[in-house]
C-alpha cells in the first residue's frame, strides 16, 4: 500500500498553473505534486463557432446552475451543459420534454428555445468530462455550468479549463454571505490575470445589504463593483426549495440574468421566462 501523502496546494502554485495553462507551456513533471500535466491530444480539445460563457460557482450550492439557466434564458437561442457527474446534476428534472442521448452520452431535453444538456455518466475529476456534443442547427450560444471547483478545474488542465481561459468573459456566482464572499474574493484571485469576470451575488438588493457584508468585500470585489461588474441576482425562495423544475424561472431572475448577459457581450437577450 502506499503511503505517499499530498501536502495542500497554495494559492500561489494555482496562480502559477493558471498562467502555464494560458500560455500553453504544460510542463511534465513525474512528480505525485505537479499541478500541471503533460499537454493533452487534440482529442481533448474543443472548440466552438459560436459565444461560449463559463459560469463559475464560487461554492456548493451558490446557485449557479440556476445562473447558468437563466442566462441562457434569457438568450434568444441558446442551449446550457452541465459539465458534472450524472450524479450531481442540478439539472435532471429541469427540461420540459426530453429528446434522448446522443451517441457521446449527452442526456438533451428542450424548456422553450433552450437546449438542456446533462452528463449522463459518473465523472470524478474535471478532466474526465466528455466533450460537448455538436449544438443543433440555430444555437447562437453555449452556457457551460462549470459545476467543479474552480481551483479543481484549474490544476486538472482539460478542455473545461481551456474554455475558462479563452472566454472573453466568464460568470462567478457567489451567494450574499460573509463566508460566500471571502470564496469569491478567492475566485477573483485565481481568475486575475485571465478573462474577465462577472459577480452575479445572489440575496437581496445591495442598497439593502447589511454592513458587515459590505466590509466583508476584499479589493478585488470592490474593483468589480466600482467597474459595475458586480450584479445582485434575486433570491427565489421556490428554487431554493425545489431546485429547478419545469415551472418558469422568475421574471426578475431572467432581467437580472439578461444584464448580465449583456455584460459579457455574448449574446442578445430575451425578456421571456
Amino acid at each position: 500500500m502506499s503511503t505517499a501523502t499530498h501536502r495542500p496546494v497554495s494559492v500561489e502554485e494555482l496562480q502559477r498553473a493558471f498562467q502555464a495553462v494560458k500560455a500553453g507551456t504544460f510542463r511534465r513533471d513525474t512528480s505525485s505534486h505537479s499541478l500541471v500535466g503533460a499537454r493533452r491530444d487534440s482529442a481533448s480539445t474543443w472548440e466552438s463557432d459560436q459565444p461560449v460563457v463559463p459560469v463559475i460557482s464560487c461554492s456548493g450550492g451558490a446557485g449557479a446552475t440556476t445562473t447558468a439557466l437563466a442566462i441562457a434564458t434569457a438568450a434568444e437561442t441558446s442551449r446550457v451543459t452541465e459539465c458534472c457527474s450524472v450524479t450531481s446534476s442540478g439539472l435532471s428534472a429541469a427540461p420540459t420534454a426530453e429528446l434522448g442521448q446522443t451517441p457521446d452520452g449527452w442526456s438533451r431535453g428542450t424548456r422553450g428555445s433552450v437546449l438542456v444538456e446533462r452528463a449522463s455518466e459518473v465523472f470524478t475529476s474535471p478532466d474526465q468530462v466528455t466533450l460537448p456534443a455538436e449544438p443543433p442547427a440555430g444555437c447562437e450560444l453555449t452556457v457551460l455550468d462549470v459545476a467543479w471547483d474552480l481551483s479543481v478545474v484549474l490544476s486538472s488542465p482539460s478542455w473545461l479549463s481551456d474554455q475558462i481561459l479563452s472566454a472573453p468573459a466568464v460568470v462567478v456566482v457567489s451567494r450574499a454571505t460573509v463566508p460566500a464572499m471571502r470564496r469569491l474574493e478567492g475566485a477573483l484571485t485565481l481568475l486575475e490575470d485571465g478573462p474577465t469576470v462577472i459577480a452575479a451575488v445572489i440575496g437581496p438588493r445591495r442598497k439593502k445589504w447589511p454592513r458587515v457584508l459590505q466590509a466583508s468585500m476584499g479589493a478585488l470585489t470592490r474593483r468589480l463593483d466600482a467597474d459595475g461588474l458586480l450584479v445582485d441576482l434575486p433570491h427565489d425562495a421556490d428554487l431554493a426549495l425545489n431546485g429547478l423544475t419545469g415551472r418558469a424561472i422568475p421574471t426578475p431572475l431572467i432581467s437580472a440574468a439578461s444584464h448580465l448577459l449583456r455584460l459579457t457581450g455574448a449574446g442578445n437577450t430575451t425578456t421571456k421566462g
